[in-house]
């Protein structure tokens, strides 16, 4: 392989990281949001929100290990206390105040520095904003949860779940950006899979192959792979790969979520090998026209659950169960899923540059399924495509 082929992905990419306006516009939002809710001040446990507000970005998350916190005050820049192991890389961001302990201490996890820092907002009576709704975790043990918030009696523990989720569902400008340049590299990563993928090449390979054509064409990682291969149509949705080689007659289907500089694409692509039967022509022409229609209706204004009947209304045509998933999609950014989902029950209204997936899906033949995804940005005219749109016909190789 050249070494142009290995800088493919490196052409016309974005600036990495964002300029400390970005993290000062987030956080200035936030805080006239506590205003007007009555916080004092929100602590932050979880990856995407620490790196939301802060700027920290490490895979060292991945270890349960350690927890780490960032408060955000009623004014002026947040306040980290997080291990020192995370100290020089915290020191990088536009986060001043940091405050470490040496961990793993499982006798005191950063505890001590907690009740110190939220101490006067318990002799005040304030209020502190944490996250507790749905999507959300608590990445720090129960039992210094507990234990912390009983000696800080007198502080009032408020919901502010809704106040980070209007926040972070709204992307800037610089978002939208870098997750456009990883939605062109998983579409033209996609575009390679039919020079990929053969009959006779077990499934696991071809998940392999996959991966490594991402890193060529300029991820950071793939950390989600998942798909399905079988005679006539595959039956679930989140597998990981067999060794079983891939034969003629089957339908298979890939769904990624890659990575570049930790912004998701998520989507995936449907092909046969040797031929495709009449069933399966048929669902992948009712999901492209289901996913058709949710793209026509996302514009601000509408609601996610318009954007689950626009669709739902064209897989009824051939399945009015929808797969039964759940959800038609959702919202897309620092995670593989954000808030919104299209589903009945959400009635988020659709804001001007939301960043979503449309993801029908429907059952059909003898317990077969397909799925169809793409990722869209929304702008005051309606939605603006950020993958490359799928074949209007199911591809064969």
């Amino acid at each position: 392989m050249s070494d142009a082929r290995l800088t493919l992905g490196t052409v016309g990419a974005p600036s990495r990281g964002f300029p400390e306006a970005e993290f000062a516009t987030r956080t200035e939002k936030a805080q006239a949001l506590m205003a007007q809710q009555g916080l004092h001040g929100m602590l932050l446990l979880t990856e995407p929100e620490v790196r939301y507000f802060s700027g920290f970005h490490t895979l060292f998350w991945q270890s349960p290990t350690r927890p780490w916190f960032l408060f955000v005050p009623a004014t002026g820049k947040p306040i980290a206390i997080i291990p020192e192991i995370g100290a020089e890389l915290m020191r990088q961001t536009w986060i001043e105040d940091i405050r470490t302990w040496s961990a793993p201490a499982p006798s005191d996890d950063g505890i001590s520095l907690l009740t110190e820092l939220l101490s006067p907002l318990a002799q005040s009576g304030g209020r502190l904003g944490v996250l507790k709704g749905h999507e959300t975790n608590l990445r720090m043990p129960l039992g210094d949860y507990e234990r912390l918030m009983s000696s800080l009696r007198g502080m009032e523990v408020a919901d502010a779940t809704g106040l980070v989720r209007a926040l972070r569902m709204v992307k800037s400008e610089a978002e939208i950006e870098k997750l456009a340049h990883i939605c062109g590299i998983g579409s033209r990563t996609f575009g390679e899979v039919p020079q990929l993928a053969r009959e006779g090449l077990p499934f696991e390979d071809l998940f392999r192959l996959f991966r490594r054509e991402a890193l060529f064409q300029g991820a950071d990682d793939v950390p989600y792979l998942v798909g399905g291969a079988d005679q006539g149509g595959y039956h679930d949705v989140i597998s990981p790969p067999s060794p079983r080689p891939l034969q003629r007659g089957d339908i298979f289907m890939l769904d990624t979520g890659a990575t570049w500089d930790g912004y998701y694409c998520d989507f995936d692509r449907n092909w046969a090998i040797g031929h495709a039967d009449d069933a399966s022509r048929r669902a992948y022409d009712v999901l492209w026209r289901a996913t058709e229609a949710g793209i026509e209706a996302a514009r601000p204004g509408t609601t996610c659950r318009d954007l689950f009947h626009a669709m739902q209304s064209v897989i009824a045509e051939l399945d009015d169960q929808g797969g039964d998933v759940g959800r038609l999609g959702h919202g897309l950014g620092m995670q593989l899923t954000e808030w919104p989902s299209h589903a009945a029950f959400d009635d988020t209204v659709i804001e001007e540059n939301m960043v979503l997936t449309f993801e029908p899906s429907l059952s059909y033949g003898d317990g077969r399924i397909m799925v169809h995804e793409e990722n869209i940005v929304v702008r005051a005219d309606g939605a603006k495509l950020l993958t490359q749109r799928a074949a209007t016909e199911l591809p064969v190789i």
